[in-house]
């Protein structure tokens, strides 16, 4: 997490570049690529929930083909990645608010 000044740091986006390298904005988390982020990660959340409830139905299901789990479980790593992406940002966001309100910041790992 980069700091650039109180109420101003670099969040990490949902999203990579082409080459596949972690994306940020910087600013205060009201513009409009921020605004933009919040929409994507609400939907990522919601894929990976339904997708979650997509795996226990087929859990439950003793028809269900090795093809079809080996594919639910790809789509499942790739919402965990998401998920983890989302808490990784907010986490950062939440230590950079604490340290601008004078509070204690997250130990980095």
């Amino acid at each position: 997490m980069i700091t650039q000044a109180p109420g101003v740091s670099a969040r990490l986006l949902p999203w990579s570049s082409a080459e596949g390298k972690p994306c940020y904005v910087i600013g205060d988390g009201t513009g409009r690529v921020s605004r933009v982020a919040d929409t994507i990660e609400g939907v990522q959340l919601g894929m990976a929930l339904e997708l979650l409830d997509h795996a226990d139905d087929m859990l439950d299901d003793h028809q269900v083909t090795s093809a079809q789990l080996r594919y639910v479980l790809a789509r499942m790593a790739e919402a965990l990645r998401d998920v983890h992406r989302i808490a990784r940002s907010r986490g950062d966001r939440l230590a950079a608010s604490a340290r601008d309100e004078g509070g204690p910041g997250r130990p980095q790992p």
